[in-house]
């Protein structure tokens, strides 16, 4: 684990994949990896994340821009519970990415979607205070959802989490978390993500299973890819 300050930093390779690409690496994966615990009978758990984007769009127009170090936060929900509602600050920092959490109650969420957010100023967690500072210097609202299945599998050297996120779909101008019958569109130029995530140094024996990918390594973005997808269909409707 990369220390700046009080933030852990780790790798992160992203890679836009095919389906055979994808079934390929899979059959090498489960013959030296574990799945992941979180995963169901099938596999798969299944990941919707609302993000948060002030007036100016600022974390959109950030990573288009290639911003050394930026941020974005986002409220992510797992198989559509309820009960475990996390909020979280995502930075980027060069090639390095650091993710700090906490969990909230849907009645605490609620009232932030509603943009009552004063109660997160004397809160006794810093992810919730820096949230309330950024709705409040940058006026933050809720912007775009990202939905997809996500099969992950794991190694214990160099902590290496690598998933599939497969089926993206985006709400277009929905922004509610919670609502399992919202219209969700598909991304279909992206049917798989794989995105591979580890500490100081990716194992050979990992960089070795992965070689097979002929696809180039990309900094691709569900959050970017699914705004500018709901731009762009939100001008094609009007």
């Amino acid at each position: 684990m990369i220390k700046r300050g009080s933030l852990n930093l780790r790798h992160e390779l992203k890679y836009m994949i095919n389906y055979m690409e994808y079934r390929l690496l899979k059959s090498r994966l489960k013959e030296v990896l574990n799945l992941d615990p979180h995963c169901g009978l099938d596999g798969l758990y299944h990941v919707r994340s609302l993000y948060f984007d002030d007036c100016r769009n600022g974390a959109l127009s950030d990573k288009l821009a290639g911003v050394y170090c930026r941020k974005k936060y986002r409220l992510r929900i797992y198989n559509h519970n309820q009960e475990c509602i996390k909020l979280e600050k995502k930075s980027k920092i060069d090639n390095l990415i650091g993710k700090e959490s906490v969990s909230l109650n849907r009645r605490d969420v609620d009232r932030i979607l509603q943009g009552d957010i004063d109660f997160l100023a004397e809160s006794q967690h810093k992810v919730l205070r820096a949230f309330y500072l950024e709705c409040k210097r940058n006026l933050l609202k809720p912007n775009v959802i990202t939905d997809y299945y996500r099969e992950v599998y794991v190694y214990p050297v160099g902590n290496v989490r690598i998933s599939f996120d497969i089926g993206l779909h985006t709400g277009l101008n929905a922004t509610d978390l919670f609502n399992k019958e919202s219209f969700m569109m598909g991304i279909s130029d992206y049917p798989v993500i794989l995105e591979v995530k580890y500490d100081s140094v990716l194992p050979q024996v990992i960089h070795g299973l992965i070689s097979c990918i002929i696809s180039p390594q990309s900094s691709i973005s569900k959050f970017v890819n699914c705004k500018r997808f709901s731009t762009f269909n939100s001008w094609e409707d009007q």
